[in-house]
């Protein structure tokens, strides 16, 4: 990863703790998804008028000079929106991603329903707003709100498509120009698929940057580095490299840091980088002990008890369900961690997910026990795993269930750390990651090992093992 997106990675990550990211999303975002562009929405239009479509830039004006060609009638306009964006399509990688993070703010030009399709199927409420009376109105317990400030396509008469749309936006759209506004001084947006030449966001940065001037806060994009075209001159590309450059100090003017990527592709990587530095922060505990091995109970439950308070005073989350024999030294760890600290328990510290003992619906339990696993998993970016023992048939045997939170985490890419000391299935996964660790996926992969190491050595002591977990915590975040 370059020193440049690095910084991007961890800027937005920074960010994203602190409730601060907000995105702002332009027509290359549903692009993937199949949507056309301006460019291919107009081409019609300019057909229509006798003009070719590539050799035009100012396409608003062009959506005018439509208008003005049939008496201010933009039926034609209006149809093309519903036509080409009605039709179903599926989000795109990057929808999903960002929908996955806590983002609760989403400002978009574009007319598509796709962001409020993916956070929907993603499970969370939307609250849309794409008229100014929708602003008063809140949706009940949302988890983001999306504002579409130009329109949607169930509303195409009134959607900003042609110049007279934008010379009386600030006017009409008022609203959404304090509420932009507000959101530029307050929250860090990162801007995705937007090519900066709408005049409604370029009359609000400004209006911005002239009140704060050297005291804005600074906003993220990802653009696409120009590139030699096949059988380009030199000297054309030259010049559009030159404009790019200018372009860039022109967007550090209003507040936008730009980094450069070679492929569209590589935002999606991007992204994916952002989701798991991001999840770093959340430590799955896979446990559950009906017996603690050559530790007696309470040894074994003060071990739990020390590594979960160690984890809490790393600003660590910790999420788990309430295993046997473990669950109560999990939050007492926790809890004490917070309380030392003056702090107050809410789900950014603790996330518990008790399983169901009963079946009260039609899903049988183990599918819903599975479905508990997945939705634990999903959250966190480390998976802890100590003990791993039960009673089956009047015998102590290992846990299938920490087997099966295993592959869930492996197949989800995190961070596995079983605790081999605690021996049971614990043991079993440590051998097995051990064996597979490969040092140079990680950048401080050899230091990683020799800790993984330690944690499997029957003569560390329980204090020397937290320290291990803690400092293989600490080396993935570096």
């Amino acid at each position: 990863m370059s020193k440049e997106r690095e910084r991007l990675v961890a800027a937005l990550t920074h960010e994203l703790h602190e409730s601060n990211l907000a995105i702002f999303a332009g027509a290359g975002l549903s692009s993937g998804a199949g949507f056309v562009n301006w460019s291919q929405l107009l081409k019609p239009i300019a057909d229509e008028l006798d003009l070719d479509i590539t050799l035009e830039t100012d396409l608003v004006t062009l959506a005018q000079y439509h208008a003005n060609a049939n008496q201010a009638n933009r039926g034609k306009l209006n149809q093309l929106l519903v036509t080409e964006f009605s039709q179903a399509a599926e989000e795109t990688e990057n929808h999903k991603i960002l929908v996955r993070l806590p983002i609760e703010t989403y400002w978009t030009t574009n007319y598509d329903t796709l962001i409020e399709t993916a956070l929907k199927d993603s499970g969370k409420v939307a609250d849309i707003k794409y008229t100014s009376k929708q602003l008063a109105l809140t949706i009940p317990k949302r988890d983001a709100v999306v504002y579409k400030m130009h329109g949607d396509v169930t509303n195409p008469a009134d959607a900003i498509l042609i110049r007279d749309d934008y010379e009386k936006y600030h006017i009409k759209m008022a609203p959404f120009v304090t509420a932009l506004s507000g959101d530029l001084v307050s929250k860090t947006f990162l801007f995705l698929g937007f090519s900066f030449t709408d005049p409604n966001l370029e009359y609000i940065l400004s209006r911005v940057r002239v009140h704060y001037t050297n005291d804005q806060r600074q906003h993220h994009c990802i653009l696409r580095k120009v590139s030699q075209e096949k059988e380009e001159e030199l000297a054309n590309f030259e010049y559009r490299d030159r404009k790019q450059k200018l372009f860039l100090q022109e967007l550090m003017r209003v507040g936008i840091k730009t980094t450069l990527v070679a492929e569209y592709a590589e935002i999606t990587d991007i992204l994916r980088d952002v989701e798991a530095r991001y999840k770093q922060r959340t430590v799955f505990i896979s446990g559950a002990a009906h017996e603690y091995g050559r530790w007696s109970q309470a040894e074994g439950q003060l071990f739990v008890y020390q590594l979960n308070k160690d984890i809490a005073a790393t600003q660590c989350k910790v999420v788990s369900g309430f295993g046997l024999g473990v669950d109560s030294s999990v939050i007492a760890g926790v809890l004490e961690q917070i309380y030392m600290k003056g702090g107050r328990l809410d789900h950014d510290q603790l996330i518990l997910r008790p399983f169901p003992q009963y079946q009260v619906g039609a899903k049988p339990l183990p599918q819903v026990w599975t479905e508990y696993r997945e939705d634990m998993v999903n959250r966190a970016g480390i998976a802890i795993f100590v003990f791993g023992n039960k009673v089956q048939d009047g015998l102590v045997v290992s846990s299938n269930g920490m087997r099966e939170e295993y592959e869930i985490a492996k197949a989800k890419g995190l961070f596995l750390v079983p605790i081999g000391i605690t021996g049971y299935m614990a043991k079993t996964l440590w051998e097995e990651v051990f064996a597979e660790f490969v040092e140079s996926k990680y950048l401080r992969g050899k230091e990683i090992k020799e800790k993984l190491g330690i944690l499997g050595n029957v003569n560390t002591p329980p204090d020397t093992a937290c320290e291990a977990v803690i400092e293989i915590i600490g080396l993935l975040k570096n």
